[in-house]
């Protein structure tokens, strides 16, 4: 592991603990203007002091976040659909690596979609992010969504995920998943 990337992570995940609460101030790249949070400024602020790190797009951060905040930051850089859309899944990359960098960002944060239409888009954006940041020693902080109902089934039926049973505690439930479908 590279130097940068190395001191990043530990910007992002206290080295001390392995832990990080990290304060998700991303969610108006898709939900839009959402009550509670039209002005994340004043949200934000007083939440700043007990988070490790923030991750936010760079709107939120331009507008809201002080320059002079000492709390890393990782940065959102996917995205392209809005909950106006049938599927939240058709995401891209919209920020690029020389943003991050200019913004000083300690990672980047992008979502997939596992058993999603656009799956394999999701996964090739986050190869893509990877190759980027190890370039250029920016981790990568991965948002995964519950695969829909239907992909459960399919694996459940098909017996192919045997091994998940130690972990079934961590899967989303089977309403979340529907959600999903």
């Amino acid at each position: 592991m590279s130097w940068g990337l190395e001191n990043r992570l530990a910007r992002i995940i206290r080295p001390e603990t392995g832990r990080t609460v990290m304060l998700a101030i991303d969610h108006g790249y898709f939900l839009g203007p959402t009550k509670g949070l039209e002005c994340p400024s004043t949200m934000c602020t007083p939440l700043v002091p007990g988070a490790d790190t923030l991750m936010l797009t760079r709107g939120v951060l331009r507008n809201c976040i002080p320059s002079s905040t000492g709390t890393p930051i990782v940065l959102r850089v996917s995205g392209g659909t809005s909950v106006l859309q049938d599927d939240l899944s058709d995401e891209t990359i919209i920020t690029s690596i020389e943003e991050c960098i200019r913004l000083n960002a300690a990672g980047m944060a992008i979502s997939i979609f596992v058993g999603s239409d656009h799956q394999k888009q999701t996964i090739e954006n986050l190869g893509k992010l990877v190759d980027a940041g190890e370039r250029y020693g920016i981790p990568v902080v991965v948002g995964t969504h519950p695969a829909p109902e239907k992909y459960c089934t399919v694996h459940r039926d098909l017996a192919s995920w045997p091994a998940l049973a130690p972990h079934a505690d961590l899967m989303a439930t089977e309403e979340v998943r529907r959600a999903y479908d």
